[in-house]
């Protein structure tokens, strides 16, 4: 059987005045989501709150029954996955609906990443630029596709990865929660396997380091919190231009008798 063990944190950075972002670690139900509000004077804190927080309780409360709609079921995902997907729409309508209560919100709005573990196969739903990562057998692959404008002129050929790093509208995004009145939410899954680490993060980490500095953090022998510190450490050395925070959770092939971890050959047998 897998065991997930799991630790996430956030940090302000250095020159915010206070942190808008917002995340949920809930070893329970296998959900994992990071959230990164976007607003600032216009309560982006508050946006990021409320995603998250009804993301956990839409699948506390319904994981066991069958809510998601048929017209948002996709039939090639699994009904997790669906799940997942489902509570970000119901995410979304409760920002646009705090919007509507109080007039001084209008503005606000919150990206989200959010990952979900059934069985064997991890969901990975997510709106916006804060983004999802997995390290397999020590190589690092980014899951997700940054919903910003600068990543969709880099997919049609019109600018190179270097000219989207400098580009002066790298932090538009083209997707958010409260934005428009429908989102489009992307999902993929991945098949868990032994050994597998997972990072959820705002962009706060990967606008200060590469991928391959976060592959280097990752890849170490260190606790999962202690990864996360110097992940934090390391985007505050480079500026701390925003607020940053890491989520980070490992999946292990345990024996179901003794809870004990497999044997390698037998993790190298299972990738065959």
């Amino acid at each position: 059987m897998l065991r997930v063990r799991s630790f996430g944190m956030t940090d302000v950075g250095l020159l915010r005045s206070h942190n808008e972002d917002y995340l949920d670690v809930d070893d329970k139900n296998r959900v994992y989501v990071v959230a990164d509000g976007m607003g600032g004077h216009n309560h982006g804190e508050v946006a990021s709150r409320i995603a998250v927080e009804t993301i956990n309780k839409f699948i506390r409360e319904t994981d066991d029954a069958d809510s998601t709609l048929p017209l948002t079921y996709d039939v090639k995902l699994k009904r997790h996955s669906n799940h997942l997907k489902r509570s970000i729409h119901i995410a979304h309508d409760q920002v646009l609906n705090a919007i509507r209560e109080d007039g001084s919100l209008l503005g606000m709005g919150t990206t989200v990443v959010g990952a979900m573990l059934r069985d064997d196969v991890v969901a990975i739903a997510h709106v916006g630029d804060s983004r999802a990562y997995r390290l397999r057998d020590g190589h690092l692959e980014l899951l997700t596709q940054d919903h910003t404008w600068v990543n969709e002129q880099v997919v049609a050929g019109y600018l190179s990865e270097e000219q989207a790093k400098s580009h002066p509208l790298k932090n538009v995004v083209t997707r958010a929660l409260g934005g428009d009145s429908e989102v489009v939410v992307d999902v993929i899954e991945t098949r868990a396997l032994d050994g597998d680490t997972y990072l959820l993060c705002s962009d706060g980490l990967t606008t200060m380091l590469s991928d391959q500095e976060i592959h280097q953090r990752l890849v170490s022998d260190d606790s999962l919190e202690t990864i996360c510190r110097q992940l934090i450490e390391d985007a505050n050395a480079r500026g701390g231009f925003d607020n940053v925070t890491v989520l980070v959770f490992k999946v292990e092939e345990v024996d179901e008798a003794t809870g004990e971890t497999t044997v390698p050959a037998a993790a190298a047998a299972s990738r065959a």
